[in-house]
This record gives C-alpha cells, sequence and structure tokens, in this order.
C-alpha cells in the first residue's frame, strides 16, 4: 500500500485526490498539507477522507510517507520536492517543474543522491490522442517532420490574476507560457527534442492586473524543421491542436490525417484513396488501449513505477526540458535577441534572481485573493468546434 502525502489543496490538487482514490487497493492518502488554515481540513472533509491535516510540509517529513505529491504554487516546487527527497519520500511534482533551470538541477541532484524517485506532471501525454500522434510520428510512417504548430489556445478571464499568487514571477513564475502552454511544449519537447534556436515575442493583452505575459508566440528553428508556438489565455474556444506537417502527409491532435498527391505542375490534389489514412488508421488499432487517462493516468504509473521499483514514465529530465523550452522562449521575448539552445548555467536566465531582473513587468498586481470560487478545466483539443 503506497501511502501518499499530498501537498497543497488547491483546485489542481483535486484532479490527484480523484485519480488517487481510483486504487484504494493500492494506495491511500494519510496526509493534506496546506498553508491556509482550515483548507486542508475542507478538502479532507470533502471527500471524506481518514488522513492526517497539516498547515506545513515539514511536519510531514518525519512521518512514514512513500510519496509526497506537490501541488503547490510554482515558487515552492523545488524546496518542497528536494526536503521530501532528502527525507526519504518519493516525490510527483505538478508543472512546471520548477521556476528555473537551477532549481530543476537542484532537484535532480537530490534525487540522485536520496536514490528516491522524481515524476513530473505531464498528464496529457497520457490522453489517447496525443499517445498515437506521438506513436505515428515514431514509426517514420509520414516522414521527417516539416513544421510543427502548437496551438496552446486557453481563455482566462480578468479576474483569474486575482488570486494571491497568480500573476507575479515572484510566486507563479511566468505567465501562460509557463503554466498553460507547458502542457503543449511538454508535447513538443517530448515529439521533437531540443531545437537549435528559439526567438518570441511576449505581451499582456487583456490582464492589467498581472506582471505576466496572457500571450506569446515564438519560433523554434530544429534541424529541417521549424515550430511555431502560440501560448494564450485570451482565445476564447480553447481550441488546442498539435498538428504536423510531415514530408508525406500531415497528422495532428485533434485526430486527423491528410496526405496530398502533386500534379505534375507542382499543385496538390487530395490522395483519391486516403491511402495514408488508411494506414495510419490501422496502425492505431495495433497499439495497446490505454486503461486510465490523464492525471489517472500519470498517478497510476508512479504507483506501479513504486511498486515494481521501476523508473518513472515522465522523470525530471522531462520536467527540465519543457522548462528549458519555456526559458528560451522567455529570453528571446525579454531580449528581442534570438537564444542558442542549450541554455547553459552561465546564463542570467538559469537563475531564478537572473530571470525576475530580465523579463518584462506588463502591470502590477493590485488584487490579491485567498481563493476563486467555480470550477477548474484542463483544456482539450479541438474543444468548441
Amino acid at each position: 500500500m503506497i501511502k501518499v502525502a499530498i501537498i497543497g489543496t488547491g483546485g489542481i490538487s483535486h484532479a490527484h485526490i480523484g485519480a488517487y482514490l481510483k486504487f484504494p487497493e493500492r494506495c491511500k492518502i494519510v496526509a493534506l498539507v496546506d498553508i491556509i488554515p482550515g483548507k486542508a481540513q475542507k478538502v479532507k472533509e470533502q471527500y471524506g477522507l481518514d488522513c492526517g491535516v497539516y498547515l506545513d510540509h515539514h511536519d510531514i517529513l518525519p512521518l512514514d510517507i512513500d510519496l509526497v505529491d506537490v501541488c503547490t504554487p510554482p515558487f515552492v516546487h523545488a524546496e518542497i520536492s528536494i526536503n521530501a527527497m532528502r527525507a526519504g519520500k518519493n516525490v510527483v511534482c505538478e508543472k512546471p517543474m520548477a521556476a528555473s533551470l537551477e532549481e530543476c538541477d537542484a532537484m535532480l541532484r537530490a534525487r540522485n543522491e536520496s536514490g528516491k524517485k522524481l515524476s513530473i506532471i505531464a498528464q496529457n501525454r497520457f490522453r489517447k490522442e496525443i499517445r498515437n500522434l506521438k506513436a505515428l510520428l515514431d514509426s517514420g510512417m509520414a516522414g521527417p517532420v516539416r513544421h510543427a504548430q502548437i496551438d496552446s489556445f486557453w481563455y482566462r478571464a480578468h479576474c483569474y490574476y486575482d488570486l494571491w499568487w497568480r500573476g507575479t514571477w515572484e510566486k507563479e513564475g511566468g505567465g501562460c507560457t509557463l503554466n498553460h502552454a507547458v502542457h503543449h511544449i511538454d508535447m513538443l519537447g517530448w515529439m521533437m527534442g531540443r531545437p537549435k534556436r528559439v526567438i518570441s515575442m511576449l505581451a499582456n493583452t487583456a490582464h492589467d492586473n498581472a506582471e505576466v505575459e496572457d500571450l506569446s508566440v515564438s519560433v523554434m528553428e530544429y534541424e529541417g524543421a521549424l515550430a511555431t508556438v502560440t501560448a494564450s489565455v485570451v482565445h476564447h474556444q480553447e481550441e488546442q491542436q498539435v498538428v504536423f506537417q510531415c514530408e508525406k502527409a500531415k497528422i495532428a491532435a485533434p485526430y486527423g490525417v491528410y496526405a496530398s498527391v502533386p500534379q505534375p505542375n507542382g499543385f496538390p490534389l487530395k490522395d483519391p484513396d486516403d491511402s495514408f489514412k488508411q494506414q495510419a488508421d490501422e496502425y492505431l488499432k495495433t497499439l495497446p488501449d490505454i486503461p486510465y487517462e490523464m492525471h489517472a493516468g500519470q498517478l497510476e504509473s508512479v504507483i506501479s513505477s513504486l511498486e515494481n521499483d521501476a523508473e518513472m514514465a515522465i522523470g525530471g529530465e522531462d520536467g527540465k526540458l519543457a522548462l528549458e523550452l519555456i526559458t528560451a522562449i522567455y529570453k528571446a521575448g525579454a531580449t528581442g535577441l534570438p537564444v542558442q539552445m542549450p541554455i547553459g548555467k552561465d546564463d542570467p536566465f538559469y537563475t531564478v534572481d537572473g530571470i525576475r531582473a530580465s523579463v518584462p513587468h506588463f502591470y502590477e498586481k493590485t488584487n490579491s485573493v485567498t481563493e476563486l470560487n467555480g470550477e477548474i478545466s484542463f483544456g482539450g483539443f479541438g474543444k468548441g468546434k
């Protein structure tokens, strides 16, 4: 039985709690921690949990706990994760992994020195359509990628940034690029790896109660390919998509494939036989089923990793790559210059202090409330269509 402590009982914690409750024979939530008095107790009662309630994560470190699940705002991800691993606990940490690449490296050192396991949440890898897209790319049937189109389109109203930790470089660590597009940027890194060069522009177009960006547009240069990445919280309908234009066909999530055949004059016609689509459809039928998706899928894999002493499906290096791509976007957007990859330890953007000293502060955060009512959503591909 895997004993779990959840640190932070805000909106995202409910997805984690719901996932763990799917596996009552394999894991048990034994502790909830939140720095706001009464908040963890309220969550405990909401789910009828038999667990301890604490105000400080240090209080649970001496306890008999196998897995610490970090669901706090980003600015304390590294501190809590490192403390937990040094105390002999395995860790799963919400995205983004940390507030800087320096903090990512400190988390990786703590993992290596402690011998404990570390997983970073990237639940969209457990969406069937994203698994399928990755499998199609890896199969090579579409040929090399020429262009990747990453549309991380979200919508958040003005009041979204009134929550106490949102909208500041100090506590949120960034805007929509870090905290929303991290999902899609993780997919890009998972499927195409690290680019050679990044250019970007940052803007705050609709949220004058936030220091951070609400829109960024970037281009990433790969060997033989370009990727365009748009991160936004100003897009109605949240029509998210990941599209790869390859040598032989387009493949995308939401699932769609399209192959053109050339005429003698070079202009395209749609493949009249839909032969590529038939090939892709048949290939996807051979893939194993995904029994659990999103957070349930990833946290089930974490439980399995602990039960079998196996590697985490999504580890610290995965989380660091996503943050490196995001850091490159911030550096390019802040300086107006192309950014060469990788970002080294001597780069000002390697540290939290360097980032905060260099990024634009679009507006001053004016409101700060401890809680906002309403449900949270996780986006979706083709949402609203």
